[in-house]
């Protein structure tokens, strides 16, 4: 029985109440599952591996699985534990099993499960008071730096901090770090702009203040909890009686630290179900690899294996381009001569009716292009599609400035996903307030919607949203949401009263599970996963971002082309895929479509866009008679005739190797510098100067005069400025 084509997540139109399953027979529970996803959800015993696709209903069949089990007698649900990656995600898995008659079974993420162990066993296997968890660990890295007489920036922090992450998941210590690192072959970048040792280092003397000032972060709940396991049969033997079925979810994303605590749990047995899409593996640098989930079978040989195709989510046009994209690696895999891993993806198939065809388009320059953009997203809403059913999607967080410009113009409210926080601003925690406090608090049924909508109306709410933007409109936006979450609960729970309501969203404020905003969301591509929305613009798919410029290996460009597919993923309907050849408004086109275009324009049958070519010149002889070497482009080796491009040590052809971010807040730096000089902004530097120092990011005297462009002159003049904004930076 096929599933309805609107979304993944929807039901099958007859679904039984909770009311109406618990007087059901179990089987009532598989009752409008596809083929598939019958037969995962009724494989209740033994290892089971499920190769779920984008948008085949993954959650749909983990959840009447567990429903079905319980009811079927095979699992307790207070001993069956769902694991998953993020809050959100947890927090909608309860959601479902409760409306499938199953509200006991705990789903938690990864750490919020361990946290919960390790709270609960510390005073037994360690004694004491646990030590606080660390929210940040840039404060507690700079003072271990100091210890260390080692010079770094704000930047350089970060960067250290996320090498510390990626050690720790991957469960090596300062001393095995370094052995790592260093082995041949390795090709792991010194993080930072320090070498390898002094990162070992600074990962020993960062433990240490964290040791002396009775701290853990967050990657320390896991290990603490995994040495107590491995330390103390009693504890272990404790949680492997409380935990009898596991299921975890996006299994393609687990660390090596994960998969240990696993094991631990699971201590031998068998009784696990995986689901996960090495497509959609994008976390590597934070130490995820799907090895785990394609290695399943060989070490769980009597495991079961269902895969799961049928895409409820995407029209065929943008399946198509989705199946495109991956069956062109697939192709270079056979070219390569030394291709890294790619295993076989799994080909989707759309199961709803055929729509637009997705739409790709180059633009002059990125102005241009967010202009354009917002005027598809007029005409969008003119055909009666939700802003709250719209996303633009980006490769990194840099780019949103021209979207929100552009939106803001327009009078299109948006919000950006990954800033403050739903249940943290503070209109929203005064609603909450406002509702446990409400004499209305007795109030069931259809008079759950209305009496939300009186107390709110205090508060911002009204029925018309206001023509006012900013604060006002963003007030308002929150509310509606409210207001929005109550009448869909309303419609979806039997006996629902305003006590469940604020119970559901204190259960929510505590997850972060926020409900929806209306208003276009401005994402990257890595927080896009999980989400999916009727339209979806992938901006900015020039080569530099897309793929980024810094990934250089082979191993690193696949990952940003499953990057890619996630992000066509995420479209239902309609999907408009567009890029930029030039940075600002009149500007050379120096930028080249993202090389995973070809494939989709071949789908689509639209020629490549003509390259500029630039003739190759041989050297001339110098004044001396001598002849001077020419330049080549780093990249693919062209001779260089240009002064630009001799300076940037590429071709125009050639996708720019240096950090675009840092390249727009060395530009908004100069632009208010020369303001303040009164000179014009290419007197202090010019733009290649400027990628040359993004790409570069020199940090001493020495450095910046390598700087092709940076003279004894201009360092003595403007060297102590930039190397403020570049320590700031």
């Amino acid at each position: 029985m096929s599933q309805p084509a609107f979304s993944s997540s929807s039901s099958t139109g007859h679904a039984l109440s909770a009311t109406q399953l618990a007087a059901a027979p179990p089987e009532a529970i598989l009752d409008g599952l596809d083929e598939e996803q019958r037969l995962a959800a009724s494989t209740l015993k033994g290892p089971l591996c499920i190769l779920a696709g984008a948008g085949t209903g993954k959650t749909r069949a983990i959840t009447h699985r567990i429903a079905y089990g319980v009811r079927a007698g095979v699992y307790d649900p207070h001993r069956l534990l769902a694991v998953t990656f993020t809050a959100r995600a947890a927090a909608e898995m309860r959601s479902r099993l409760s409306a499938l008659g199953a509200p006991g079974v705990q789903a938690r993420t990864f750490h919020a499960a361990a946290l919960r162990q390790l709270q609960y066993f510390w005073p037994v296997a360690i004694g004491g008071t646990m030590p606080q968890i660390l929210d940040h660990k840039v404060r507690l890295l700079a003072e271990a730096a100091r210890r260390l007489h080692v010079t770094t920036d704000r930047a350089a922090l970060r960067d250290l901090a996320s090498e510390i992450e990626w050690a720790k998941v991957s469960t090596l210590t300062p001393e095995s770090y370094l052995e790592v690192a260093t082995a041949e072959g390795a090709g792991r970048p010194a993080p930072g702009g320090v070498d390898h040792r002094t990162f070992a280092k600074l990962y020993q003397s960062y433990e240490d203040v964290k040791l002396d000032k009775h701290l853990i972060d967050f990657e320390d709940v896991l290990l603490l909890n995994v040495g107590i396991l491995e330390d103390d049969e009693r504890v272990a033997a404790q949680v492997r009686q409380q935990y009898r079925h596991f299921v975890v979810d996006e299994y393609q994303d687990v660390s090596p630290l994960q998969q240990r605590m696993l094991d631990l749990w699971l201590g031998g047995r068998e009784e696990i179900c995986v689901v996960g899409d090495a497509a959609q593996t994008i976390y590597s640098f934070t130490g995820a690899t799907p090895d785990y989930l394609l290695g399943f079978k060989r070490r769980h040989p009597e495991a079961n294996l269902v895969k799961l195709v049928r895409d409820y989510r995407s029209t065929p046009e943008v399946v198509k381009l989705a199946n495109s994209l991956l069956a062109d690696r697939t192709r270079e895999s056979v070219k390569l001569t030394d291709p890294a891993p790619w295993p076989e993806p799994l080909q989707l198939i759309s199961q709803r009716e055929r729509g637009p065809v997705p739409k790709l388009i180059q633009h002059a320059d990125d102005d241009t292009e967010a202009g354009w953009i917002a005027s598809e997203i007029k005409a969008l809403q003119e055909q009666g599609v939700p802003l709250s059913e719209v996303a633009i999607l980006y490769r990194t967080n840099g780019q949103s400035q021209a979207f929100e410009q552009s939106l803001a113009t327009a009078g299109i409210s948006y919000q950006l996903r990954g800033s403050e926080r739903f249940f943290s601003r503070r209109e929203v925690r005064e609603a909450l307030a406002a509702l446990r406090t409400s004499s209305l608090v007795d109030d069931a049924g259809d008079a759950v919607s209305k009496s939300v909508r009186d107390i709110l109306s205090s508060h911002g709410y009204s029925a018309k949203a206001p023509e006012a933007t900013g604060a006002v409109r963003e007030r308002w936006e929150s509310m509606a949401a409210l207001v929005a979450l109550a009448d869909q609960l309303s419609t979806e729970r039997e006996d629902f009263t305003m006590r469940s309501f604020i119970s559901e969203l204190e259960e929510r404020s505590a997850a972060q599970h926020a409900p929806t905003v209306e208003g276009v969301t401005l994402a990257s591509l890595h927080s896009a996963k999980g989400l999916e929305w009727e339209a979806v613009f992938l901006a900015g798919l020039s080569e530099g971002l897309m793929p980024i410029t810094f990934a250089k290996t082979q191993k690193e460009v696949d990952e940003e082309r499953r990057l890619f597919y996630v992000g066509i993923t995420r479209a239902r309907k309609f999907l408009f895929l567009s890029s930029a050849a030039s940075r600002h408004t009149g500007g050379r086109g120096r930028r080249t479509p993202s090389r995973f275009l070809r494939p989709l324009r071949k789908e689509m049958g639209i020629e490549e866009p003509g390259r500029k070519i630039i003739a190759s010149g041989g050297p001339s002889p110098n004044a001396s008679g001598r002849k001077k070497k020419a330049s080549t482009c780093s990249t693919c080796g062209k001779v260089l005739t240009n002064g630009t491009e001799v300076k940037r040590r590429r071709c125009e052809s050639c996708p720019a190797r240096y950090d675009e971010a840092l390249f727009e807040k060395l530009r908004a730096w100069r632009s208010d510098y020369a303001k303040e000089l009164e000179v014009p902004a290419f007197v202090i530097f010019t733009d290649a100067t400027l990628e040359v120092i993004a790409e570069r990011r020199p940090t001493s005297d020495e450095a910046l005069l390598k700087v092709p462009g940076i003279g004894e002159r201009k360092l003595e003049k403007h060297g102590e400025r930039l190397r403020e904004i570049l320590n700031e930076i």
